[in-house]
């Protein structure tokens, strides 16, 4: 059903071309406009993004401080590591984080929970990428794309949409 819908979506130029370089860098486009879901996301769902994750790459921990991540892998697997506390946990280095391994796979016979993952706010997770192929996923958020905060180890913080524009 998903996959349905999202096909029906048309991630913008010049977004689209750059997602489909082999070399781009593991960025999602645009926000998805909400009502590509025909009203099908829970209410608490309030912005989502397609993540072209790049075979081999390891992108770093990060954490959400004010939304619940929910992420489904539609083609690919990839091990989206999250922080074994599994509650606020304030770091100054990556190292001080032991990361948890959620492997997901976009087989749709698969159970619910290795192919979808619920990341709650503050939480640090990072995503692992095998070599080989490409991971391409859906990651949904409880707040709308301008107020997202994407935070990195050592209190480095960054609105992700405002960023993803001005690098756009």
């Amino acid at each position: 059903m998903l996959r349905n819908l999202l096909e029906r979506w048309t991630c913008p130029e010049p977004h689209r071309h750059e997602m489909a370089q082999p070399n781009a860098p593991p960025n999602g486009g645009p926000a998805i406009p909400l009502d590509t879901f025909d009203d099908r996301l829970p209410p608490s769902i309030k912005s989502g993004w397609v993540f072209v994750l790049r075979a081999g790459t390891d992108t770093g921990f990060e954490r959400h401080p004010n939304s619940h991540q929910r992420m489904v892998t539609l083609a690919g697997t990839g091990d989206m590591k999250t922080d074994a506390k599994g509650m606020p946990n304030d770091v100054k280095e990556e190292s001080e984080i032991v990361g948890q391994s959620h492997v997901l796979v976009s087989d749709a016979g698969a159970a619910l929970e290795r192919r979808w993952i619920s990341i709650p706010k503050n939480v640090w997770h990072r995503p692992v990428i095998p070599k080989g192929a490409d991971w391409l996923v859906v990651s949904f958020h409880t707040v709308p794309p301008e107020e997202l905060i994407e935070e990195r180890p050592g209190g480095k913080r960054m609105w992700y949409e405002i960023e993803r524009k001005r690098a756009g």
